[in-house]
């Protein structure tokens, strides 16, 4: 596994690519979560080789991209697939096979199983087009309880659960984005862990949690850096990681107001909190 900066997750607004690439490098980051509409607008413009370069020659690695397909709009998924299969070939490209979603664990529409249907009728088309290109797809689960007691009525909101719905799409490309965070407010345990392989985690999220509130009282948005309380038991489910051979970016979203503040005056000081912080969780988990 490696560290990989995403800067809009840490507060850093208005960089371009090979500014990002030079912020990575500089503050010690293997890899860089990018824009991979910004990635292909660089390649139309200066070629393939360039891209290619503006990484190799900092020693950064393309640390994964976001797709932001509407998979889930039966009016515009079909356009947003098309536009994404020359993205998705300059992904592959690029050494990054692998793109994310989200998908929301509750909602005020559909009962469980009425939901279920829905996401996964939705979810095979775009899981289809995605294998054509060579793409997998990491569905990331949503937890806290905070957010679900919003809506009238619960969905998936853990990784067997949704490890079991990848399953049932049938597809044979998708697994889980995990997030370090979403499992500790799932109630997860570290033997469910065991569950997970390196085919079937394609991106890790870390941060940690405030202190003095009880699991189900943790906010979504309101979070710290990886190590900075010891509130979520990062270490361990790291090195749960590392023992199923996990090789993928290891990203901070870390939603933290105090990082947010510090971005915005000094771009280079936040990055360097933020892979120190990743450091630690790395140097704790025994890597």
């Amino acid at each position: 596994m490696y560290s990989s900066l995403m800067t809009g997750a840490i507060g850093i607004k208005g960089l371009g690519l090979e500014a990002s690439i030079e912020l990575a490098a500089q503050t010690g980051f293997e890899g860089l979560w990018f824009d991979i509409k910004e990635a292909k607008a660089l390649t139309d413009a200066r070629g393939m080789d360039y891209v290619m370069e503006a990484f190799a020659s900092k020693g950064v690695r393309p640390g994964g991209w976001g797709a932001g397909v509407r998979w889930q709009d039966d009016a515009n998924r079909d356009a947003d697939v098309e536009a994404l299969r020359p993205l998705a070939e300059l992904g592959v490209a690029l050494g990054n096979p692998f793109t994310t979603t989200g998908i929301m664990p509750a909602n005020d529409e559909r009962e469980f199983d009425e939901q279920y249907a829905f996401i996964v009728a939705r979810l095979r088309p775009y899981a289809e087009a995605l294998k054509e290109s060579g793409i997998s797809l990491g569905i990331e689960f949503i937890a806290p309880k905070s957010l679900r007691d919003r809506f009238k009525h619960q969905f998936i909101y853990s990784m067997p659960q949704m490890l079991e719905l990848a399953a049932d799409v049938g597809t044979g490309n998708l697994g889980v984005l995990f997030d370090v965070w979403h499992h500790y407010t799932a109630h997860g345990m570290l033997e469910e862990m065991a569950l997970l392989t390196n085919d079937n985690v394609l991106v890790v999220h870390v941060n940690d949690a405030p202190e003095g509130l009880e699991v189900d009282e943790q906010q979504d948005l309101s979070r710290t850096l990886p190590m900075e309380t010891g509130v979520i038991p990062a270490p361990a489910m790291i090195a749960k990681l590392s023992q199923i051979g996990y090789t993928g970016p290891v990203i901070a979203e870390p939603f933290s107001t105090r990082l947010n503040e510090l971005a915005a005056a000094d771009a280079v000081a936040a990055a360097d909190d933020t892979r120190e912080s990743i450091r630690k969780l790395f140097s704790a988990a025994g890597i």
